[in-house]
């Protein structure tokens, strides 16, 4: 549980009780003239020696007044007896009653305080208060608080800072509420309870002031005894803590004597707080006690007393019988957490029941997958789950970073540590572990070479951002070797690994100024292991880099202190000149220092990576020069450059491959990305797409380290840059071209678009930015259509967006496919929702058509329903400015056009005529043959790119409005059709006019006009222009750029983006092409043709497309996505023709047999368990972190297998550059969509299962058959196991006599498929059986978790099924005992019920609903009811236990989402009804008493919804969720309403209500 486990903080300083009551009353009552003659009273009575009053100069009680005291001057006190009758007679001479009671309440509370030790007197002090309240002259509700609150003044030493620890949720605010309040109050300023306790009250000032110096109506004299407790006696500090101990044990016995009444809950709820507040406290020592002494801590006789006493005010309030408070506040209360528990059975007792009930609730809030809570790229998960401060932008940026990603380090942390590690921030110490398993690896003669070049990077990043301790990691990484297997370190690749981090500032600090340095230094040479038998004939450039790399650290550590130079080994000094040797004659050979990179064989390369780390820029040095070996640099003159001008331009060379740039050290990877940005961005000439190529290399081989933003670095070098000529065109397509990728995988593409919308903000609107604006636009279409998650279209939702008609359009489109195939991952998120689309919407005319609004999610599509159509008024516009718009374009666009009135044309037209230029030059064209297209073209030149896109989509209006009008007179569709083809290649083609990118959208956008997507389809698959271009773009270049090493071809600028684009622009373009443009248009013109039905030519669009999209930098994602977005209404062809985008190159790890139940002549029949086992088992080897080493295997496991022993990937990919194709890791540039390897297995196990034609019931069907029985099939699967162990020891239970839980009619079908499962599974994970069965469970929740909402209902449906078939369960004459424990052991934790092979159908199943829930998106879990659903009626408590155990760890994600929390919490309780209602039929009858944990439970969930968080001693329930409590809990049995009295709104029955702000303030 979360429950506040609080500092035990010191009693309060003594506080003026009156201070807290308003001044005019505490006078009143102050010379109130019954005051002195009620002190009187008491005093006679109390026998207390009237002499000690006779120096009082403030005794004011008159002679006569004395006389109607009886007895006054008896030596010995009168009988406890008349002291009542005395009373009344007093009494009688008061008119004012209330005041009178005022003033007699806190008289008797003075000397309680002043007479506890005295044992006579404390007996009177009982007996009057007892009876004065029994006569009404008292009240309990008032007199309790008020003692309360004197006592925890009174005995804290004067002056002492600190404040109450409170153990409930509840004050004293009935002091305040009562008609007539007493003179005394909670006293600690600094409470949370404070603010309630001073209600209409002035400010607390009565800090350090004695109790007596203005409260009491007694004298100052009448303190003495008061005194020595606070003040006068602080030398005596052990005599002052048995003092309050007596002053704790009379106030308990008064406690105990006013719970005899009907107290109020406020009453009860102050008392609670004090109680566990004394006992929290009880071995406080004064300021003074020697803390060394050991006998101060012993209890004494008073206060075993008066401990015992608290205890029994306790449990007389938690007593069920009257629950006068929930023991649900003993659960939460810090009364457990007690550090000094005294040798006291009794408080040991009430110690362990608060353990025992705080268990069940525990029970109840962990979710029986609890070994795997880890942040993963499948789930969101946020560093705070708060609201944020601003929109939900920062939170959504809060993702953890890729490093966390399983497959980055290997596994980076165990699951179960996870959790507990990253807020430490100590995470990090995986790292040595991480480095020994390579070691490991390696020794395996495994080639891992590349998993080493992935832990590099991440190392030297981390090491880079402080975030490791070094000495700390040398440490426990030389601990490691040397305390562990010798043999281990048996090559250099732990030197190689110190050798990458050596140059970075942290280290070379350590290294030369530590005190440590030399004993560090000498752990890192121990590391030294050189391979002294090379063979001469097999060298590869790791093996030389490994052998020379001892040498090169040494020459290193050589450098940074001459003390530590003793210590290094001179042979490898003596080595290390071997590489000034070769590096001397390379470039004697080929040049001052010049190599023919393209022509290194393998011992020059491996050399080369030596001298990367030994000689850093001298290596830099050497490959910035082969950029320039090509020659000069080359003069261009383009066509729209004046003659005399020219523009300087780098000659092409071969980029340096992959191969090469691998093994380099990180450190020089640095410094050449640090000059080639200087050389790209700030240099003169314009730099070769070679140079450009090799940059991006660099930055995708080591994504880590030297990954950065882009448009942040390069201002922060020079703030003017992005205004240099072509900088930020070439800045654009670098991102838009080649880090697209990257970005995602750091979770920057957001950020990106921010800035990238700056740019387009700034230019739309300017005339002539059509190149710049376009690209950008183009960035940022790919850029929304990358976001899988939530955003923002600007940082903050206030005002319109910045993006253009055509980005918001895109926006709701990308928003659609997200929340369809991926949910909204967080509560705020749905809360920004609403406001984000009328953001968007409220600068876009656009309406989507009935049959893209079908496919919308529910949340568009309802928002979207009721926007009405423009286009009528577009058409209005149109005929109303038509007449002006064609006499313009008569004058503009005539054959004998002048050229000046083009000019003329630009100043004196009006915004809303040119915004139809172009479609009046549609209409010009049907009735002239010929129009003026230079004039057309410089027009739309001039233009600011706003205006010709606001031009395409109104002549798209027009055109087919002309179209439908042309068809109303007669004329032919098909020949309206191809004349309208015609003129569109007129403005693409021919005369390269407007975007086609943009055109393309347009159409799609108006797909509710039957003729729209009839002409998309002529242009892409009917005219050759189009497909001339994309075969020229797909010949030209590669997918797979970083493996083209070939000197790249630059195109020209106009034959690469047309007239329209280039017109007045000189910079040559690098990759970006008019074709280009169209990789994020043609997924979305695919989207909308199975939107219309038109599946068949989807088909035909993508067969033809299928090249083309190789190129797209998401092909991956969009493949994922269209399935999940059409599920269930695609055809078999239409997938296959679909998965056929991903191609061969992207090597995705399909499982074996999925090609044969994919579009085969079965393929509507179910694959068989085995399918589904391997799929599960592959998510088990690449997806899940491993269980732990410290895992408990099965002694009867013949494998003995305890930890994983397979560390490979079963799906090895080719290395690039010759690196060996049996890496176990796949580097960053190989799996940039979707960001990694282990995220490739999960979204390709998602893919296949989204891709099989069988219905998704069968699909889920057999996934939780084979879960609810994983254990069962999988022994029998293993060979040589069989059905041993411990199988046979449960069947004394009513849970199974199988530990596989085949508890039902699906035992047979278990059985069965169990046959299906080859004898070498188990073997394959590396795990025993029943590490895997659990493993299994996870994975099968985590994939269902990725699927849409339909496998979501077949899941609740099937494991309802399941649950509700088990025999036993249904047995209705069971003894509900029996049930109880069958339910406690069928529930128990898989983790550990696998591991006694004592796992159950039902625990598999709620495990599996677990690992599901945990990895759903916010908004799916609103579906989670439907599993509770299908189980009502529940007629059983064993029922109701299995419904609150699968809701039950739900409750802490709901808490935040206030209406699914209330459907939830209102569910549970008409589950509880459906038991305990007061109509229930079931049988047989149970007492409320053996539902106590769900009782504490709902308690719990109320608190925790209130708080928003782990609950405090300090929460507070919602007055809604208290409504909606009050009104549920009315239809259960009144002995069970008895138990949850308090979840009302009622002050006057719930202490909650009674203590609660809102409720004090405006009692209902």
């Amino acid at each position: 549980m979360d429950g506040g486990h609080g500092q035990r903080q010191p009693l309060s300083p003594a506080i003026s009780a009156s201070a807290v009551v308003p001044h005019q009353r505490q006078m009143q009552l102050h010379q109130h003239p019954a005051r002195p003659a009620i002190a009187d009273l008491f005093t006679l009575y109390l026998g207390v020696n009237s002499k000690q009053r006779a120096e009082d100069p403030a005794k004011e009680t008159s002679n006569k007044l004395q006389k109607r005291v009886s007895a006054l001057n008896r030596d010995l006190p009168p009988r406890d007896e008349q002291f009542i009758s005395d009373f009344e007679q007093l009494r009688t001479r008061f008119p004012d009653q209330e005041q009178l009671q005022a003033v007699t309440e806190s008289v008797l509370i003075s000397f309680v305080l002043q007479c506890s030790s005295h044992a006579p007197q404390s007996e009177f002090l009982l007996f009057a208060t007892q009876c004065l309240c029994a006569r009404g002259h008292l009240r309990w509700d008032s007199l309790i608080p008020s003692l309360l609150s004197a006592v925890s003044s009174a005995e804290a030493p004067t002056g002492q800072g600190g404040s109450v620890t409170v153990g409930g949720p509840v004050s004293s605010s009935s002091a305040i509420v009562a008609p007539s309040a007493p003179s005394f109050h909670a006293s600690n300023p600094t409470s949370p309870l404070s603010a309630m306790n001073a209600i209409g009250s002035p400010t607390q000032s009565g800090i350090d002031q004695p109790v007596g110096a203005n409260v009491s109506p007694m004298k100052a004299a009448e303190f003495a005894t008061l005194g020595q407790l606070g003040t006068t006696a602080r030398g005596d500090q052990s005599c002052r803590g048995a003092e309050a101990s007596y002053l704790y044990h009379l106030s308990c016995r008064i406690i105990l004597a006013g719970l005899q009444s009907n107290l109020k809950p406020a009453t009860h709820a102050v008392t609670f707080q004090h109680m566990i507040n004394w006992l929290v406290n009880w071995d406080q020592r004064p300021r003074g006690v020697d803390e060394a002494d050991p006998a101060q801590t012993r209890i004494e006789r008073p206060v075993h007393e008066w401990m015992h006493l608290c205890l029994d005010v306790i449990w007389i309030l938690v007593d069920e019988e009257k629950c006068r408070v929930p023991f649900y506040e003993l659960v939460r209360s810090n009364l457990q957490f007690l550090e000094n528990i005294p040798d006291d059975d009794a408080l040991i007792c009430i110690i362990m029941e608060i353990h025992r009930r705080r268990d069940m609730v525990c029970m109840h809030m962990q979710m029986l997958d609890q070994h795997l809570h880890c942040p993963t790229f499948g789930t969101h998960r946020f560093l705070s789950q708060s609201y944020p401060s601003i929109a939900g932008e920062s939170v959504a940026n809060l993702r953890y970073s890729p490093i966390t990603y399983p497959s980055v380090l290997g596994e980076p942390l165990h699951g179960e540590d996870l959790a507990n590690s990253i807020p430490k921030g100590d995470w990090w110490r995986r790292l040595p572990d991480r480095t020994i398993e390579l070691l490991k690896l390696t020794n395996s003669e495994t080639q891992c070479w590349q998993d080493w070049l992935l832990f590099a990077d991440i190392f030297f990043f981390l090491m880079k951002s402080g975030c490791i301790d070094f000495l700390d990691f040398v440490d426990k990484l030389a601990s490691r070797v040397t305390n562990g297997d010798q043999q281990i370190l048996r090559s250099n690749h732990v030197t190689w690994l110190l050798a990458q981090i050596i140059r970075i500032e942290i280290v070379m600090n350590t290294l030369s100024s530590d005190p440590r340095k030399v004993e560090t230094t000498r752990k890192i040479i121990s590391f030294h292991k050189e391979d002294k038998s090379l063979d001469p004939n097999n060298i590869s450039p790791q093996s030389i880099l490994l052998d020379f790399i001892s040498s090169s650290q040494t020459l290193r550590i050589w450098s940074f202190n001459t003390s530590i130079r003793e210590h290094l080994n001179n042979d490898q000094l003596q080595k290390g000149k071997q590489i000034d040797e070769w590096w001397k004659q390379t470039t004697k050979a080929s040049g001052e220092r010049m190599i023919d990179f393209m022509n290194l064989d393998e011992r020059s390369m491996g050399m080369f990576w030596v001298l990367s780390f030994t000689m850093a820029q001298p290596a830099c040095d050497a490959v910035m020069n082969w950029f320039t070996s090509a020659g000069g640099a080359e003069f261009i003159q383009g066509p729209n450059m004046q003659p005399n001008e020219r523009m300087t331009l780098m000659r092409e060379t071969y980029p340096l491959s992959m191969a090469l740039l691998s093994g380099l050290s990180i450190n020089l990877c640095l410094k050449l990305a640090f000059q080639l940005e200087e050389t790209i961005f700030l240099g003169q000439a314009v730099p070769s797409i070679a140079m450009v190529e090799t940059y991006v290399r660099l930055l995708l081989i080591t994504p880590h380290s030297l990954f950065r933003p882009h448009f942040t670095t390069l201002t922060q070098r020079s703030p003017s840059i992005l205004s240099k000529s072509g900088v930020s065109l070439l800045l654009l397509e670098i991102l838009n071209y080649r880090l697209l990728p990257l970005y995602r995988y750091h979770g920057k593409s957001k950020a990106l678009m921010y800035d990238v919308t700056k740019i387009i903000s700034m230019i739309k609107g300017k005339r002539g930015e059509h190149r710049l604006f376009r690209l950008a636009e183009n960035l940022c279409m790919n850029l929304i259509l990358s976001l899988r998650d939530f955003f923002l279209v600007k940082k903050e939702l206030k005002g319109p967006t910045e993006f253009t008609e055509t980005l918001n359009r895109i926006t709701i489109i990308s928003l659609a496919i997200t929340i369809k195939t991926r949910g909204i991952a967080e509560v705020e998120h749905m809360i920004y929702l609403q406001p984000l689309l009328e953001q968007i919407m409220a600068t876009s005319q656009h309406t989507w058509s009935e049959k893209t609004l079908r496919y919308f999610p529910p949340l568009i599509r309802d928002f979207l329903m009721g926007r009405m159509d423009k286009r009528g008024q577009t058409i209005q516009s149109w005929q109303q400015a038509e007449t002006t718009v064609i006499n313009q374009c008569n004058q503009l666009l005539s054959p004998s056009a002048e050229p000046n009135y083009v000019m003329t044309y630009l100043n004196h037209s009006f915004a809303q005529h040119r915004h139809y230029l172009c479609a009046g030059a549609w209409m010009l064209m049907n009735g002239h043959p010929e129009i003026n297209s230079t004039n057309l073209a410089r027009v739309l030149r001039e233009f600011s790119p706003e205006e010709v896109t606001a031009n395409i989509y109104t002549m798209v209006d027009v055109l087919l409005h002309h179209i439908q009008l042309e068809l109303q007179r007669g004329h032919l569709a098909q020949d309206l059709l191809a004349k309208a083809i015609t003129n569109l290649a007129f403005f693409i083609w021919t005369h390269e006019l407007l975007p086609l990118d943009i055109l393309l959208l347009a159409l799609i956008d108006r797909d509710d006009d039957p003729y729209a997507l009839r002409l998309v389809i002529s242009l892409l698959l009917e005219r050759p222009e189009l497909q001339h271009r994309i075969k020229a773009f797909c010949g030209s270049r590669s997918p797979e750029h970083w493996l083209k090493d070939q000197p790249p071809k630059r195109a020209e600028l106009q034959k690469a983006l047309g007239n329209h684009l280039s017109w007045k622009d000189r910079y040559p373009p690098f990759f970006d092409d008019i074709a280009a443009r169209l990789l994020p248009v043609i997924p979305l013109i695919i989207y909308r043709l199975i939107e219309n039905d038109a599946t068949d030519i989807a088909d035909r669009v993508l067969a033809f497309y299928s090249t083309f999209l190789a190129f797209h930098p998401l092909r991956f994602t969009f493949v994922r996505d269209i399935l999940a977005y059409f599920y269930g209404h695609l055809p078999s062809k239409l997938i296959v023709r679909i998965l056929n985008v991903l191609g061969v190159s992207t090597k995705t790890p399909f499982s074996d047999s999925f090609a044969q139940y994919l579009g085969s002549s079965n393929s509507s029949i179910c694959p068989p368990p085995e399918y589904f086992a391997n799929l599960l088992l592959g998510l088990v080897n690449n997806v899940i972190p491993p269980l732990s080493s410290k895992s408990k295997s099965n002694p009867a496991d013949a494998s003995g297998n305890t930890a994983r022993t397979s560390f490979s990937k079963p799906h090895a990919s080719a290395q690039a550059g010759g690196n060996s194709n049996a890496d176990g890791q796949r580097a960053f540039y190989q799996n940039q969509d979707p960001g990694s390897y282990t995220q490739l297995v999960l979204e390709t196990a998602a893919i296949e299962i989204l891709s099989l034609s069988v219905p998704a019931s069968q699909i889920v069907s057999s996934l939780v058959q084979l879960i609810a029985h994983v254990q069962a099939t999988l022994i029998q699967s293993n060979s040589g196991q069989g059905m041993s162990g411990g199988l046979g020891q449960n069947s004394g239970l009513p849970t199974s006599s199988s530990g596989g839980g085949a508890e039902s009619a699906a035992a047979n079908r278990a059985n069965t498929s169990a046959s299906g499962i080859s004898a070498n599974f188990v073997s394959r994970s590396g795990y025993s059986c029943q590490q895997l069965s659990v493993l299994m469970i996870q994975a099968c929740g985590f994939l269902l978790a990725q699927l849409p909402p339909e496998f979501h209902m077949q899941l609740y449906s099937e494991a309802a099924r399941i649950i509700k078939d088990c025999r036993w369960l249904a047995d209705s004459s069971r003894p509900v005992k029996e049930l109880d424990s069958a339910v406690g052991y069928a529930l128990l934790d898989p983790t550990w019920a696998s591991q006694d092979n004592t796992s159950t159908a039902i625990g598999n199943i709620v495990a599996l609903l677990h690992s599901f829930f945990s990895n759903l998106p916010q908004e799916w879990l609103e579906s989670s009811h439907t599993v509770i659903k299908h189980l009502r009626p529940v007629n059983s408590v064993a029922m109701l236990r299995i419904v609150f155990r699968i809701l039950g760890p739900l409750l802490p994600r709901l808490a935040f989402a206030r209406p699914l929390f209330m459907k939830t919490l209102a569910l549970l309780f008409n589950v509880l009804g459906d038991v305990f209602g007061k109509n229930s039929q079931s049988s047989p009858h149970v007492e409320a008493s053996e539902i106590s944990d769900i009782i504490d439970f709902l308690h719990h969930a109320v608190m925790y919804e209130g708080q928003g968080g782990p609950v405090q001693s300090t929460s507070k329930p919602k007055v809604e969720i208290l409504t909606l409590c009050g009104k549920v809990v009315d239809m259960l049995r009144p002995d069970v309403q008895h138990l949850l009295s308090h979840l009302k709104t009622d002050p006057n029955s719930s202490i909650y209500a009674a203590t609660h702000p809102k409720l004090v303030q405006h009692p209902s």
